[in-house]
C-alpha cells in the first residue's frame, strides 16, 4: 500500500471529481486555503488535521470514517 498521505490524496480527489467541483470550489465549502488542497492532492502531500478533516467531511456532506475510508 501506498504511504497513507498519497491514498488519501487520490481519495480527495477522487471524491472532488464527482461532485464536480474545482478544487478552488472544495477550498471555499471546506473553509481551507486553496494551495492547502492542491497540496493534499498533490504527489508530496502533508499529513491533514483532524479538524481539516472534518472541514472536508463536512463540505462532502459525510463522516470523517467515510471520508478516509479507502476500500
Amino acid at each position: 500500500m501506498e504511504n497513507v498521505n498519497i491514498e488519501f490524496g487520490k481519495r480527495l480527489k477522487d471524491l472532488r471529481k464527482k461532485k464536480k467541483i474545482t478544487q478552488e470550489e472544495l477550498a471555499y465549502l471546506a473553509d481551507l486555503e486553496y494551495k492547502y488542497i492542491q497540496r493534499l492532492e498533490s504527489k508530496k502531500p502533508s499529513s491533514p488535521t483532524l479538524n481539516t478533516l472534518e472541514k472536508l467531511a463536512k463540505a462532502f456532506n459525510t463522516t470523517v470514517s467515510k471520508l478516509v475510508n479507502f476500500k
